[in-house]
């Protein structure tokens, strides 16, 4: 398991990886070659030479086929819409019978056809391939099996095929079978009774699955063929990948905890394009030679959950947050030969295995977001008033109270440090008075015990038993430096800079200035750049 899961598993439910989208590319191979089809017209038809209107009577009969069938089944056929298709097909999908065809999409799409070119008059011909826009048929299935998919089935030789399916349905119905409960939201599961189990049917997916579902469905949308030109002519489709989607989810117990790590993300995976880090997360080492989009890139800013996306030749990682709870990593791909894979189905296991490696090192590299580092509302309740077993009302702690820091630098003093850290008001006093800068008069010992109360409260310092002695405790001297350095270091010289700046200063040349001064500016001038690509900059 990656780090990053090691470093949030105590606010994380449960987890499962699998494949989401799978594309498939159907091709009959014996058919990707003009001689092979005019041998096969020869051999099995006795139909030669094969002429244009050879090829446009096959197209016709295809679609009066499709006509046909569906006016006998009740099925309906549909243009598709402009939008996105999932969410038009949603309705046709209820109440769906397995293995039914529920729905039949026409569009117009470029496929690549079988052409002829030659002449009408000496019936000579020759056969070509050509890229062309032509009615494709997308046919929306409930298989028994896989659960919701299409196969989109191109009319013109050699009859093109793309089939899309989503392993979360496919698992659905086999932890149905096995009797494992869950709850599913589309193509994700929130909850699931045995979750280990559930991994193991995952991981169970074999490329028979893929080719089982395949044949059976291309064998029947394709009614071309003869059962003995299928099995002597070798008329079937063979299957490769198109488009793989892998995912790793993360399920948190709590929709704050992800709504607050999924921030820092959003700001760390800024810088995770960079070439060293791509080349970690996709295992490719990216050279001078390398040629493709190479950046990070966040999308849909204008959504609740938007997506970092990291690009490689013509692959891509996402992450994103889906249904509050949900932290879903996605090592995607629309040519695997960029990850070392061959692109017939046969290769899933060493698919399975890259992608699921990508998704390993992508987080990998988010291991320093530690869980300790998202923001839980500590500070916040540092500054809340602390209510006592007595009900007494103690203040919180303030960044910029001047009593306050100047207590906490009294504390952080090593003077301490021989005693065990440990001290009377009456040791502290002195130093207190210093960095204030006051008189006794007007900062007692009355008031200091008075702001040490706040620290006891918070539990920064300690009152040792049977004693006049304190003791500052190792996390309490932790938080005061964090608060004097903050203050001092960052927030005060900022605000000089900001607020009174020496006119002086902008005259003076940079390799002047000391090195401190010009890291403030830049911090100064990033702010300002910043504050203008928020849109926050005053009109």
């Amino acid at each position: 398991m990656n780090s990053f899961y090691e470093h949030h598993k105590d606010s994380i439910n449960w987890h499962y990886r699998c494949f989401d989208r799978i594309l498939l590319n159907g091709l009959i191979q014996p058919f990707q070659q003009p001689e092979r089809v005019v041998g096969f017209f020869n051999t099995y038809r006795q139909l030669y030479p094969v002429t244009r209107e050879t090829l446009r009577g096959i197209a016709d009969q295809f679609q009066r086929w499709v006509t046909e069938r569906a006016e006998k089944r009740n099925i309906p056929i549909v243009e598709a819409p402009k939008g996105r298709r999932d969410e038009f097909i949603d309705p046709y999908f209820e109440r769906a019978k397995p293995d039914a065809v529920v729905a039949i999409l026409k569009a117009r799409e470029p496929a690549r056809i079988m052409i002829a070119i030659g002449d009408k008059v000496a019936n000579r011909w020759h056969l070509q391939f050509a890229q062309r826009w032509v009615i494709q048929y997308n046919f929306y299935i409930n298989d028994r099996n896989w659960g919701r998919m299409f196969v989109r089935v191109c009319p013109y030789l050699p009859f093109s095929a793309r089939i899309c399916l989503n392993q979360h349905h496919w698992l659905a119905n086999r932890m149905r079978q096995h009797g494992i409960g869950f709850k599913q939201a589309a193509n994700a599961f929130l909850k699931c009774a045995v979750p280990d189990r559930m991994q193991e049917l995952a991981n169970s997916l074999t490329p028979r699955d893929l080719v089982t579902c395949g044949q059976k469905w291309l064998a029947h949308l394709t009614p071309f063929f003869t059962a003995r030109e299928r099995e002597h002519a070798g008329c079937q489709h063979r299957l490769f990948f198109s488009q793989v989607e892998y995912c790793d989810n993360l399920i948190f117990h709590r929709r704050a905890a992800l709504d607050n790590l999924g921030q820092r993300l959003l700001d760390a995976n800024r810088t995770i394009g960079q070439p060293n880090k791509i080349t970690v997360i996709f295992g490719r080492k990216v050279t001078k030679q390398y040629r493709g989009k190479l950046q990070t890139e966040i999308e849909d800013m204008n959504l609740p959950n938007p997506v970092v996306r990291s690009h490689y030749r013509n692959g891509f990682i996402k992450q994103y947050v889906r249904d509050h709870i949900i932290l879903r990593t996605e090592a995607a791909s629309n040519n695997v030969n960029d990850y070392g894979v061959n692109k017939a189905v046969e290769n899933l296991p060493a698919l399975q295995k890259s992608l699921s490696e990508i998704n390993d090192n992508y987080l990998n590299v988010q291991q320093d977001i530690l869980e300790t580092f998202v923001d839980r509302g500590q500070l916040r309740k540092l500054a809340e008033p602390t209510i006592t077993s007595t009900g007494k009302r103690i203040p919180g702690l303030k960044l910029d109270h001047p009593r306050q820091l100047a207590l906490m630098h009294a504390l952080v003093r090593f003077a301490h440090v021989a005693a065990d850290n440990t001290f009377t008001t009456a040791e502290i006093y002195p130093a207190v008075i210093k960095a204030l800068g006051c008189v006794p008069d007007s900062y007692t010992l009355a008031s200091l015990r008075y702001d040490l109360s706040k620290l006891r409260a918070k539990g920064l310092v300690a009152k040792l038993p049977n004693s006049r002695r304190y003791q500052l405790l190792p996390q309490g001297y932790s938080i005061c430096l964090i608060f004097l350095k903050l203050f001092e270091r960052v927030y005060a010289p900022l605000m000089a800079g900001l607020l009174s700046p020496f006119k002086a200063d902008k005259r003076l040349e940079s390799q002047r200035r000391s090195q401190l001064d010009r890291l403030y500016q830049r911090v100064i001038d990033d702010l300002d750049t910043l504050v203008q690509a928020v849109g926050l900059k005053a009109a």
